[in-house]
C-alpha cells in the first residue's frame, strides 16, 4: 500500500491508524450520500465515518469542516463556529490548488496549508472514527481524540437537525 500524507502524518507522530480500502466507483461526484454509501461498503457506522467539506468565508478565508456520513453541515453553526457572515462550499475544481485533494479524497491531514478545522461534536461519541486516507478509495480509521490533537482541530456543534 502506498502511504498518503496523512498516513505518513500520523507515523511520524507515532499515532495508531488503520486504513481501509473501497472500491471507488465515483460516487464522490454526488452531491449527498458518498459518504454514507462509503460506510455501507466497509460495513462502518455512518455515524462514525466524517466526511471533509472546504468552505470559504466571506473574508476569503477557508475553513475545513468534519461532518458525519448522516448529517448535513448546519451553514448556521459553521459561520459561527468560525466567526463569518457567510461560508460557501469550495468549487471541486479549486479542492486541488487548495487543499492538494481531489473531491472524494479530501482529507483534514496534510493539506497544503494550515487552516482552521472544524469536528462536529458528535465524533467524541465514536471510540473510533473514519476519514479520507487523501485519496479515493482509502480510510483511516483511528481515535477522534487523536484526529482533534493532529488536526489541530475545533470541536463544535455542526449538525443540521431534521426539521
Amino acid at each position: 500500500m502506498k502511504k498518503t500524507n496523512a498516513m505518513r502524518i500520523l507515523d511520524g507522530l507515532k499515532i495508531p491508524y488503520e486504513v481501509k480500502s473501497y472500491d471507488d466507483d465515483g460516487e464522490h461526484y454526488l452531491e449527498q450520500g458518498a459518504a454514507e454509501r462509503i460506510s455501507e461498503k466497509l460495513g462502518l457506522d455512518a455515524r462514525c465515518v466524517f466526511k471533509t467539506i472546504v468552505m470559504r468565508t466571506d473574508t476569503k478565508e477557508i475553513c475545513i469542516f468534519c461532518q458525519n456520513a448522516l448529517h448535513q453541515i448546519n451553514l448556521k453553526k459553521a459561520r459561527a463556529a468560525c466567526g463569518a457572515s457567510e461560508v460557501f462550499p469550495v468549487k471541486s475544481e479549486e479542492l486541488l490548488s487548495l487543499t492538494g485533494y481531489v473531491r472524494g479524497g479530501c482529507t483534514p491531514l496534510g493539506m497544503r496549508k494550515k487552516y482552521r478545522t472544524f469536528i462536529d461534536k458528535s465524533a467524541l461519541d465514536c471510540k473510533k472514527i473514519c476519514i479520507s486516507a487523501g485519496i479515493r478509495g482509502e480510510q483511516i480509521i483511528l481515535s477522534p481524540h487523536d484526529l482533534i490533537r493532529v488536526a489541530d482541530a475545533q470541536c463544535v456543534d455542526l449538525i443540521l437537525e431534521s426539521s
